[in-house]
């Protein structure tokens, strides 16, 4: 019997990849902030357009819980990476995106990364995580914080990569946090467990640090340090902590598929380009009369 845990996926590809391009949409029409300013969550909820990609994100997000209950951490962190593709061609086709040859070359290798790790990935429900588990996720909570609060002072690629980064390390906790918990025995046990809390509190942290980033370069160099930056650490945690799996054999395929996922990754940071930001009709309209306007 196929596990469910393999449609879970596939939809969290396709929901991540449209709230990706609606919150960079909406990140890019907001001042950009040079503080860690929570309050940029609250102005970006102005917009629509930032809700509706907010709604597709915690969609992609729950799939992702429920994917992670049967579905190793290394597969299901890495094939958060794939939305960008479902990002890139919605940009193309709805935005008129126009994708370096380089750009386009790294979705491929990308995807083909993805396919290996879905091959040799093995479903099996996660081992529980101990007190000193709870602790050191707590701690992580902290160090991420602060060092966003300074990197929120780079500019340009630089600050959109190390913020996308951070963001992707607090991700990665959050995903860490959900595989033993999405096999709680009841709702009661669910709602008591800390590890609930320090999933919710790791995931709005990354959605701070990854507001900031959009708005400092690339969507997809954004994304892609993200990604990359969380792929790794619950890769390693699920291996040795949590019963992830790999089918017997298979394992050269996992690590290879891996490898490739991660460069693919680490490359669009390198070579993905700003996109252009198209205006609304409403700023199209007040840029129009801003230019007749004669001078004083």
């Amino acid at each position: 019997m196929v596990s469910s845990g393999w449609y879970f996926l596939a939809a969290m590809i396709v929901a991540y990849g449209v709230a990706n391009l609606l919150q960079s949409v909406a990140a890019a029409r907001t001042t950009v902030h040079h503080t860690f300013d929570p309050g940029l969550l609250l102005r970006l909820a102005v917009h629509r357009t930032y809700l509706i990609g907010l709604a597709c994100q915690v969609t992609g997000f729950v799939l992702a819980f429920l994917a992670r209950r049967d579905l190793p951490l290394f597969l299901v962190q890495a094939s958060v990476a794939a939305g960008l593709g479902v990002t890139a061609i919605l940009g193309v086709l709805l935005l008129k995106w126009r994708l370096p040859a380089a750009e386009v070359a790294l979705l491929v290798l990308l995807f083909a990364g993805i396919t290996a790790l879905v091959l040799a990935a093995e479903p099996a429900h996660s081992k529980q995580l101990g007190a000193i588990a709870l602790v050191a996720l707590a701690a992580a909570l902290a160090l991420i914080a602060v060092l966003g609060f300074f990197a929120v002072r780079l500019h340009g690629a630089l600050g959109s990569v190390v913020l996308g980064s951070l963001a992707g390390m607090a991700f990665s906790a959050a995903a860490v946090a959900a595989r033993p918990l999405a096999s709680a025995p009841s709702v009661e046990a669910f709602l008591v467990d800390p590890l609930l809390y320090l999933l919710v509190a790791h995931s709005i942290v990354g959605q701070l640090l990854l507001g900031l980033a959009m708005q400092r370069g690339s969507t997809t160099a954004a994304v892609a340090a993200m990604d990359a930056a969380g792929a790794v650490p619950a890769a390693i945690v699920g291996l040795l902590l949590l019963n992830d799996r790999i089918w017997p054999g298979r394992e050269w395929l996992a690590a290879g598929g891996f490898l490739v996922t991660l460069v693919a990754v680490i490359g669009l940071t390198r070579y993905a380009e700003p996109q252009p930001h198209r205006p609304t009709a409403r700023e199209a309209a007040m840029a129009g009369a801003a230019a007749v306007r004669p001078p004083r």
